[in-house]
């Protein structure tokens, strides 16, 4: 039988977390960049995006970052423009939620833009203390029934 010449499994390859939690410095857009949002992934290192500008396009996940950062539908990135087709882009940045809310704050993004804040952030809206999604009825409106 041949000798395993690797240096490792699958494990190795995915490799260590790399410390993403550290912040890192804010990238604004520059020329022939734009904001979009995701509006859903289609699978092979491409997803459609909404850009702020007003166009749907079919963005590129480069290479860089495929299989390294995970982009959902939702998510604000930061895509590359292409001087030779309008409907196409290339993801050049994801933006982690707190830089999201930072560049709404900003004012890079218009207010109109809905930040997916995670699964919970809607909960902290119904400050009355009731905290249930029940509907309650009163005995009249049952006998109407």
């Amino acid at each position: 039988m041949p000798k395993n010449k690797g240096k490792g499994g699958k494990n190795r390859k995915r490799g260590k977390n790399e410390a993403d939690d550290e912040k890192r410095e804010l990238v604004f857009k520059e020329d022939g960049q734009e904001y979009a949002q995701v509006l859903r992934m289609l699978g092979n290192g491409r997803c459609e995006a909404m850009c702020i500008d007003g166009t749907k396009r079919l963005c590129h996940i480069r290479g860089k970052m495929h299989k390294k950062v995970w982009i959902a539908a939702g998510d604000i990135i930061l895509v590359g423009l292409r001087d030779y087709q309008d409907d196409k882009a290339d993801v050049i940045l994801k933006y982690m939620p707190d830089e999201a809310r930072l560049l709404k704050a900003y004012g890079e993004l218009p207010d109109t833009t809905r930040l997916n804040e995670g699964i919970g952030a809607g909960l902290d809206e119904e400050e009355d203390g009731s905290g249930n999604d029940y509907i309650e009825f009163e005995d009249e409106d049952i006998d109407k029934i």
